[in-house]
Order: structure tokens, then sequence, then C-alpha cells
């Protein structure tokens, strides 16, 4: 850390608050360090010496300051996010009055809408692993499963065999930052699943034991560079023309959701997202594709 007056300290106690309270990974922990060291060194240069003296209008100084660095709209709006997150954390913990960057639009970052596959086309993909191999129920029953309930790819192949129950339907996963969450799983991915466990599971492992809910012939659990493989293969196989990666049935699952009727907050909870504003980028997949619907079918369209 760089900066003057509480600014360290205020920032330490915000970090310890994300690893302890919040639970986030390494990872983010340091994404936020980074951009919380360098609008510490932007404000020693301003020479402020609290916290207390940091306005709106410094915020969006140092924003400026960022774009004329040459950093691109989607760093900089990276850069806003974790300020916001650590003006709302000296808010509530009363040690300034208001958060001076909560009223900053983020800058317009010409963001990607996640590539969406139609309904033919996940019925598709989940059709493609032949069910007669051992590898093919266990295929169907990953790809049903990340479908199923939308997960990364990260907590499908961490999954271990007590996490499904079976019975009630429902499966529990450990996200981002260990947060643990309970999702629904539907009756196909659930059949696919008692299918695996009952014809394939014991045939790859051949009486090793594995904790891992999905596994390899060497009875180890499937890698996630495994898994990546199996899916791209079985996008090529069906003839889909884009890229498929685990992430778009995660993308497909919570589309077809909301394009369904479902409630946004209840899809942020089966996503796992802490934010729901990361969720409501499908609320503009959906509205894309009824504006494209529209068009096509109504006779003033």
């Amino acid at each position: 850390m760089v900066a003057g007056g509480d600014y360290d300290q205020r920032v330490e106690q915000y970090l310890a608050f994300l690893t302890v309270e919040k639970g986030l990974s390494k990872k983010t922990i340091s994404a936020y360090t980074t951009d919380l060291v360098r609008f510490g060194r932007f404000i020693e240069q301003q020479q402020i010496a609290s916290v207390g003296r940091i306005d709106t209008a410094m915020v969006l100084k140092y924003l400026i300051e960022l774009r004329q660095a040459g950093l691109g709209a989607r760093s900089r709006a990276r850069h806003l996010v974790s300020l916001r997150g650590f003006f709302k954390f000296l808010t509530q913990e009363k040690i300034i009055d208001q958060n001076p960057a909560q009223r900053i639009d983020l800058p317009k970052t010409g963001l990607q809408l996640p590539d969406v596959l139609t309904v033919a086309d996940v019925e598709a993909l989940l059709s493609a692993p032949d069910s007669a191999k051992p590898e093919g129920l266990r295929d169907t029953a990953m790809l049903e499963m990340l479908y199923g309930a939308g997960l990364r790819v990260s907590e499908l192949i961490g999954m271990e065999i007590n996490a499904v129950n079976l019975d009630a339907g429902f499966v529990r996963v450990f996200g981002k930052g260990s947060r643990e969450r309970i999702v629904p799983v539907g009756r196909v991915a659930l059949a696919a699943i008692r299918n695996y466990l009952a014809h394939a599971r014991p045939v790859l492992l051949k009486a090793r034991t594995c904790s891992a809910l999905f596994v390899t012939r060497r009875g180890s659990a499937m890698t996630r560079q495994g898994f990546w493989y199996l899916i791209g293969r079985y996008g090529r196989q069906c003839g889909l023309k884009q890229k498929i990666t685990p992430h778009s049935l995660r993308h497909s699952f919570a589309t077809h959701l909301l394009e369904g009727g479902a409630d946004l907050r209840a899809v942020q909870m089966m996503l796992g997202h802490a934010d729901i504003a990361t969720t409501q980028i499908y609320t503009h997949v959906a509205q894309r594709q009824l504006l494209a619907a529209h068009k096509k079918y109504h006779p003033r369209g």
C-alpha cells in the first residue's frame, strides 16, 4: 500500500472482510488489491489524507486518468466496481457517510452477450454421447447436469458423489469463494445420473474408490481440460456451428428459464451470483430474442 492517512488501514480492513466474511478466492482478493493499490497511488498524488475526503468528483477524475492511461472500458468498469464495493463497506461500517462511487455509471464496455443455444441445439448436444459405452453414459449425465442445474464447469467436476440427493432432486454445490448453494435438478438429468451410477461408474472405477461423482477409466475425477475437450467434440459431432464450451450450457440454462417466465431472483440463486446485476445480462438476451420474434411474426413488426 502507498497512500497516506487512513486509506491503507481501511483497505486492509476491507480485504479482511472479503476474505473472512465473504469467503472470496485468493484470485479475486488479489484483483481487488491491485485495483485499490492503484487508486491509493492516485489519491496520494492528489494529497488526499483521509478516505472521508474522497468525493464523487475525485473518483470521476481517477476514471478519466485511467482512460488517458489507455485502459479500455471493461478495465475501467472493473476498477469502478472495486471502488464501489470498497466505499460500500466503509458506509456500512459508518466510517464514511455516503458512497462517492455509487452514482457513477459504469463505462460502456461493449460486453458481448453470452452465446446461447436454442432448445433444439441443446437437445442435439445432449443426445450426442454414445449411450452404449460407459463413457457415453457418464458424458450424458455430465451434460444433463450442466444444463439441468446451470453449473460452472469447476462445480461440475468438483462435485462429490454424496452431493447429489436423487430422492429429493437437488445437488449441493460449492461455487466461487466456497459458497454453498442447493440447486434443483430436473427429472431428465436425475434419470441420466441414476443410469450413470448404476451402469457406468462401477465399470469405469473397476473396484477402485473415488469420492468424485464423475470419474474416468483411470479411476480419478474428470478434469476440467478433459471435459472441455469432450463438450467441444460433441458440439462438432452434432454439427453445431458455434464453439461450444461448458459455459454455453450455463448461459442457455439461465436464458431458457427466464424466457419460460422464471423469476430473476430465483435464477440468481440457482446460478450462485453474489450480485443480481450479474444475472441481469440474461434478461438482455431474452429481450433481444423477444424483439427478434416480434419483428419476424408481428404484422407490423
